[in-house]
């Protein structure tokens, strides 16, 4: 993202930076001072370009920057009206998943005059970041997001990147909550017809909702009595089918651990980074539960394929891998960083500044 044209008589920034992740379910924003404050800080909703359409989804994306910047004490009204908020943006963006996505976005962003200075990238980066050292001493890593859906970055010491196109099963992924979900209804419908083996999920997914049967769920979803938003609340289920030993949810949580050790170990294997030692960096709703069959699933199985990777897991918002990269290109230093990371470890009602979701 290039340089944001500012008239020379612009008064200063308020911040140093503006940091945003924009996830498929929830976007985070985040106005913070040189010193790793946070000045200011908002939560939007789901951040769905090819739904919405670009230009509406950074519009959107505008109001919840708005609503930081009030939380900050400025004056929201004044939002791009040419007078920047932020010395640099650092905007971490789902579905920014193809070079011309990221190109697209970058140009919408820069024109609304955030920040003078700006990078557009995919929001796998900001969990990357989130899970590297703030010395500079590591700069090399792999990150996976399982959340909605399964994505992954790899970096090389030497910048070279290695990524996954990761739109969904046109592009051969599996898995992540929306995956998850979606495989378990299949299982249980199948099992409540007789076409398939049984399953406890026949009998849990339902019961989830207070229903009788997998037909009555089926229908609730189909003739929308139920959002199908709400199919992500099936993972929990799926996940405690698999504690009570069920063989069916077991194997797809076992599949969900295999997917993501793949993505990380081609990654590490292009990068040539398999020989070295080097960050795993773990992240999204479904890993960040710390389901202990997929916990000692993944180690397993990282210690087969790439026994050198040191795997993490971030439960930080991801927000602060973008807000960190803020304060890398503005050449902050590691006590700013630090400040930055004691803020977002504060505990649920400490000084947050995000508003509930």
């Amino acid at each position: 993202m290039g340089l944001t044209s500012v008239p020379p008589a612009a008064a200063s920034p308020a911040a140093a930076a503006l940091a945003v992740d924009a996830g498929n379910s929830k976007t985070d924003v985040a106005l913070v001072a040189g010193d790793g404050s946070v000045l200011g800080a908002a939560r939007g909703g789901g951040f769905r370009p090819p739904a919405a359409g670009a230009e509406a989804a950074v519009e959107a994306l505008g109001e919840t920057v708005a609503r930081a910047a009030r939380d900050a004490g400025l004056d929201a009204d004044a939002v791009g009206s040419g007078v920047p908020l932020a010395e640099h943006v650092s905007a971490c963006l789902a579905n920014a998943d193809l070079p011309r996505e990221e190109r697209e976005l970058a140009a919408l962003v820069d024109g609304r005059g955030w920040g003078r200075t700006g990078e557009v990238v995919n929001d796998t980066f900001a969990v990357l970041r989130a899970g590297l050292p703030d010395d500079g001493s590591v700069r090399h890593g792999v990150a996976v997001v399982c959340g909605a859906g399964v994505n992954c970055v790899g970096v090389a010491g030497d910048g070279r990147t290695h990524r996954f196109p990761a739109l969904g099963r046109l592009s051969g992924d599996w898995g992540g909550g929306g995956g998850l979900a979606e495989e378990a209804l299949w299982h249980a419908a199948r099992a409540e017809d007789g076409r398939g083996g049984d399953t406890e999920l026949a009998r849990a997914l339902p019961a989830h909702f207070g229903l009788p049967s997998m037909y009555a769920l089926i229908e609730a979803f189909h003739l929308g009595d139920l959002p199908g938003a709400r199919r992500h609340e099936l993972v929990p289920v799926l996940f405690e089918a698999a504690d009570g030993g069920d063989a069916v949810a077991r194997a797809l949580v076992r599949r969900q651990a295999e997917e993501i050790v793949a993505m990380a170990a081609v990654a590490l294997e292009r990068l040539d980074l398999l020989g070295a030692p080097t960050p795993v960096v773990l992240g999204g709703g479904v890993v960040a539960a710390r389901h202990r069959l997929l916990r000692d699933t993944l180690l397993e199985l990282f210690a087969e394929r790439a026994p050198l990777a040191v795997v993490d897991t971030v439960t930080a918002p991801p927000v602060l891998g973008a807000a960190l990269m803020a304060l890398d290109r503005l050449g902050a230093g590691p006590a700013a960083c630090a400040r930055l990371r004691a803020h977002y470890a504060a505990p649920p009602g400490g000084p947050g500044g995000a508003d509930d979701p």
